[in-house]
């Protein structure tokens, strides 16, 4: 496991979704229960994927990957109340793109052909620190958004702060229809 994870990507995708998951929640309490529904699909798609052998073509989840970035930023902007006049269910959402960012890694992971002799329990201290990870970068995420929310800018470029998160997402997608297309 630790040579997939060696040569996988840094998870700056898992990040950016994330970080549009917690953009506009404020309270601690509130992280906490988004990102823990993000990490459960994230679990249960990583464990059964490889477990199963569900294997997805790398570069279509990570395109999926980078459409959640998108979807995530453009709810932000509060795209979907002004096209549709709704807004999805976040905690929903959160849920399911976890479990296909699950699959993203899952994906990664069955390249390498690994072992089934203790293949359980690598996946899941591997998952452990991918969670651990993932908690360390949020909590410094978290505080530089602290900060910069008690600033009088933060309402101000919290919609450009989107589009920019938006535009790596399609980024993302492109350079994974393009790894696609040339594979």
């Amino acid at each position: 496991i630790y040579l997939g994870a060696k040569h996988m990507m840094t998870g700056y995708d898992h990040l950016l979704f994330l970080l549009g998951v917690i953009f506009f929640i404020y309270r601690i309490q509130n992280v906490i229960i988004y990102v823990s529904l993000f990490a459960a699909g994230h679990v249960i798609t990583l464990l059964s994927g490889v477990l199963l052998e569900i294997s997805i073509n790398a570069y279509i989840i990570d395109a999926i990957i980078g459409f959640s970035i998108v979807y995530k930023a453009l709810d932000n902007m509060g795209a979907y109340q002004c096209w549709f006049g709704f807004q999805p269910n976040n905690k929903v959402a959160t849920v399911l793109f976890g479990l296909l960012h699950g699959f993203g890694l899952a994906a990664k992971i069955l390249e390498y052909n690994i072992s089934a002799d203790g293949l359980l329990a690598n996946l899941i201290f591997f998952n452990i620190g991918v969670e651990i990870g993932q908690i360390l970068a949020l909590i410094i995420i978290l505080i530089a958004m602290n900060f910069w929310r008690k600033s009088s800018s933060f309402m101000q470029l919290a919609y450009k702060a989107n589009v920019f998160i938006m535009i790596l997402g399609f980024l993302i997608i492109g350079f994974q229809i393009t790894g696609y297309s040339v594979q």
